[in-house]
């Protein structure tokens, strides 16, 4: 059963999702985390594949696109639409939907805007996982850094 935590900032914009994202990725990195970030579309997926690399200048986060690149795999796997076979650490849901995957984790991070959408999918997915007897954590956030 996974930990949730949700991560909710007061800001309105696509762009303070991703750089949270980010921040959070390299966190669980620098903590030798595995992380699968899971994107609602492959669009999405690129711009935050882009932004890994531009993320901060003093900063390596060895990324791909799932089911891109060299084997062994690097431990940020960036996908949509698919199930990661080797990931079973830390999931970072993007996706407007919960992924049938998720209980493999053993953990899972919402990230939550002030964006109307962002906010009723995220109060959706609260409500699932607290009607299967989930226990949520929630931080609120101002800002992203």
């Amino acid at each position: 059963m996974p930990r949730i935590d949700f991560y909710i900032i007061e800001e309105a914009n696509p762009q303070a999702r991703l750089r949270l994202a980010c921040r959070l990725i390299e966190k669980a990195y620098k903590n030798r985390h595995r992380i699968y970030v899971h994107a609602d579309n492959q669009t999405q997926a690129h711009q935050l594949d882009e932004l890994l690399w531009t993320y901060r200048e003093d900063s390596f986060l060895p990324h791909n696109l799932y089911g891109d690149g060299p084997e062994p795999a690097p431990p940020i796997q960036i996908g949509f639409g698919a199930t990661p076979e080797k990931h079973r650490d830390i999931l970072i849901n993007l996706s407007s939907t919960i992924p049938d995957f998720y209980p493999q984790f053993t953990r899972l991070l919402e990230i939550i805007t002030a964006e109307p959408d962002i906010q009723t999918c995220g109060r959706e997915h609260y409500r699932q996982y607290r009607a299967q007897s989930y226990e949520i954590t929630t931080h609120k956030l101002q800002t992203v850094e």
